[in-house]
C-alpha cells in the first residue's frame, strides 16, 4: 500500500526511533508504553513523553528525547498528531455512556479494541469500555492520549496501519466519488435548462397537524397533513395520488414542509408522519444523554406508524383523498418506504454483516445500521399497500440488505435520488446497484452533483444537532438543490398520471446540476467505472 506523502517523514521517524532506541519509563499500574506497529516496524514509545509533546506550544520543546524526532515531522503533520492526540474523543458525558451502550457503539469499540491491543495481541475492548465509562464519570472530555494513559495494561500495541487503513477509507471513498462524477459528467446525456417553478397565485397553504391515534403507541401519532385546495368552480380536481412522507433518522416533519406545501399547491395532497422515537427530540435526548442514540431498531415501529396512517387514510380518518399512494422518505425514511412496499431483505444478512464489519465502515456508516438489522425484529412481511403507485427515494440505502435482487420485485416506478458528496450512503454502492435491478421502464436514478446526504433537508432554527455539521457535509447552496428537486419530483409524479417517461437529462438549475439516468444511461455509466 503506497504511502502518502505527508505519512512518509512519519515511517522514517519510527525507523529512526527504533533503531535509536528510546528510553522509557519503567510501567506502573496504568499504561505507560505504547508500542506503534506500522510497515513490519515495532516502536516502542513512551505515553508521559507522547503527553507531555503534545501539550507543548507551538516551537517550544516538550516531551522529553521523544519530541526531538517528533519534531522531525513537517509542520502539518507535527500539527495534526498534536490535534489528534489532545481532540476530545467525546464531549459529553452523558451521551458518551449512552453511545457505549447502543448497539453502533458496542461495534465501533469491538473494532478499535482489535486495533488496540496488549503486548500479546488481545483485543482491549472490554477494557476500552470500561476505562471511557471511568473517564466519562470523572470528566466530560476524553482525549485520544488521556484514554491510552488511563488504560490499566502496562504495555499497549496500536495498529498503526489498521489505523491508516481506516482513515484511507474515507480518502478512497472520496476520490471514488469523484472519479464517478466525472464518469457521470461524460456520459452524453440531453442538456435542459430549467427555473423555479412559478409561485401560484393561492393563499400559502399552512399543515394541519394532527395526532392519529394508533394501538402501537401510547401518545397519538404526530402528523403534519397538507391538503390540496379545492378545485375552482366548474373544473374538476385532477386524479392525483397522495403522497406519504417519511423523515429520515433524527428528522423532523417541518424539515419537508418546503416539499409538502409546494405539492399539495400543485394538487398532490400530502402527510408528513413524524416518528417519535427516532425524530429530532429523540437525538436531542441522546446527545442529552437521556437516552440511546436511536438506530435501526426504531424501524419496526416506524413501519407500525406507516401502516396506520394508510389505515386511517383508507378509512377516510385523514382530510386527503387520491388516486393511490406514493410513498416519499430520506435515508431511512427512504428505507421504511422500501420495506413498507414490500421489499424484502434477502437471506444471508448476518454473514454478508460480518465480512462487511471486519473493519468500521467510515466510508458508508449506512451498512451500520444495515447490519444492525440483523439482530433486529422487524414486523412479518405485508403485502405492499394495493394501491401504491410509486415511490420517491431521498438519499436511500440497502446495498448488504439487496445485495443481488436490488428494485427487483417492485412492480411501481422509482425515483432514487442521490448526491455526488454523499458519504453517508455513497451513492454508486448504495442507489446506483439497487437501481440497477430494477424492472419499470419509468424508474429514473438522479445524481445531485455537489449535493449532500442532508440536501433535501430544509434546515429549522430548532435543528440544533443538524447546525453542527461541517460544511462540506452539507453540499452546494441546500434551498437551490431543494427548488431543483421539487421541480423535478413534480415531473416525476406527471408520469403517473399520463403515458409519458422522464426522459435522460442533464438538468441545469439556478447552477444545481441533475443527472437524470433511466436504465440504459444507469449501465452506461456503471461500465465506464473502474471495477
Amino acid at each position: 500500500m503506497p504511502v502518502p506523502l505527508r505519512l512518509r517523514p512519519f515511517k522514517g521517524l519510527l525507523a529512526s526511533l527504533l533503531i535509536a532506541g528510546t528510553p522509557l519509563v519503567p510501567p506502573v499500574a496504568a499504561a505507560e508504553v505504547l508500542e506503534l506497529r506500522f510497515d513490519g516496524l515495532e516502536l516502542p514509545v513512551n505515553l508521559e513523553q507522547l503527553d507531555g509533546w503534545s501539550r507543548s506550544p507551538a516551537g517550544r520543546s516538550g516531551g522529553g528525547d521523544l519530541a526531538v524526532w517528533l519534531d522531525l515531522l513537517d509542520p502539518r503533520s507535527r500539527q495534526d498528531l498534536k490535534i489528534l492526540l489532545r481532540a476530545p474523543l467525546l464531549r459529553d458525558t452523558s451521551f458518551g455512556q449512552q453511545l457505549l451502550d447502543s448497539w453502533a457503539g458496542s461495534q465501533m469499540m469491538a473494532r478499535l479494541g482489535d486495533l488496540l491491543t496488549t503486548a500479546d495481541g488481545r483485543s482491549t475492548t472490554a477494557v476500552l469500555q470500561t476505562t471511557l465509562r471511568r473517564l466519562l464519570e470523572s470528566r466530560q472530555d476524553v482525549s485520544t492520549i488521556g484514554l491510552l494513559r488511563a488504560l490499566p495494561v502496562q504495555r499497549l500495541s496500536l495498529q498503526l496501519d489498521g489505523l491508516y487503513e481506516l482513515a484511507l477509507q474515507w480518502r478512497q471513498q472520496i476520490d471514488l466519488q469523484r472519479q464517478a462524477l466525472g464518469r457521470l459528467q461524460a456520459l452524453a446525456l440531453p442538456e435542459r435548462r430549467t427555473g423555479p417553478l412559478a409561485f401560484t397565485d393561492r393563499t400559502p397553504l399552512r399543515p394541519r397537524r394532527q395526532g392519529l391515534a394508533v394501538g402501537h403507541r401510547p401518545q397519538p401519532l404526530p402528523l403534519e397533513v397538507w391538503p390540496a385546495p379545492a378545485a375552482g368552480r366548474g373544473s374538476a380536481a385532477p386524479q392525483r395520488p397522495w403522497l406519504l412522507m417519511m423523515p429520515g433518522l433524527g428528522g423532523n416533519a417541518d424539515q419537508f414542509g418546503w416539499l409538502a406545501s409546494e405539492l399539495a399547491e400543485r394538487g398532490w395532497p400530502v402527510v408528513v408522519v413524524q416518528h417519535p422515537g427516532s425524530d429530532g427530540p429523540a437525538l436531542k435526548a441522546a446527545l442529552d444523554g437521556q437516552r440511546p442514540p436511536p438506530g435501526a431498531e426504531t424501524l419496526a415501529i416506524r413501519l407500525a406508524d406507516v401502516e396506520a396512517v394508510l389505515a386511517a387514510q383508507r378509512r377516510g380518518e385523514l382530510p386527503v383523498r387520491g388516486d393511490g399512494v406514493v410513498l416519499l422518505g430520506h435515508s431511512m425514511g427512504a428505507l421504511s418506504a422500501l420495506l413498507a412496499a414490500g421489499v424484502v431483505p434477502e437471506a444471508g444478512l448476518a454473514e454478508r454483516c460480518r465480512k462487511a464489519l471486519d473493519r468500521l465502515p467510515i466510508a458508508n456508516p449506512s451498512r451500520l445500521l444495515q447490519c444492525q438489522l440483523s439482530s433486529t425484529d422487524l414486523p412479518k412481511r405485508s403485502s405492499p399497500p394495493a394501491d401504491l403507485r410509486g415511490l420517491v427515494l431521498l438519499n436511500s440505502f440497502g446495498s448488504l440488505l439487496w445485495p443481488r435482487r436490488g428494485l427487483a420485485s417492485l412492480g411501481v416506478p422509482v425515483l432514487m435520488v442521490g448526491g455526488s458528496l454523499d458519504l453517508v450512503t455513497p451513492p454508486l454502492e448504495e442507489q446506483l446497484r439497487l437501481f440497477l435491478q430494477g424492472r419499470d421502464p419509468r424508474s429514473r436514478l438522479v445524481m445531485v452533483e455537489g449535493g449532500s446526504h442532508f440536501s433535501p433537508v430544509r434546515l429549522m432554527p430548532t435543528d440544533e444537532v443538524l447546525f453542527r455539521l461541517d460544511e462540506e457535509l452539507v453540499g452546494v447552496d441546500p434551498a437551490r438543490v431543494q427548488s431543483a428537486l421539487l421541480r423535478l419530483t413534480t415531473e416525476y409524479l406527471q408520469t403517473l398520471e399520463q403515458p409519458l417517461l422522464l426522459p435522460a437529462q442533464r438538468r441545469v438549475q439556478q447552477g444545481v446540476t441533475l443527472d437524470v439516468l433511466d436504465a440504459a444511461a444507469a449501465r452506461r455509466w456503471k461500465a465506464g467505472l473502474k471495477p
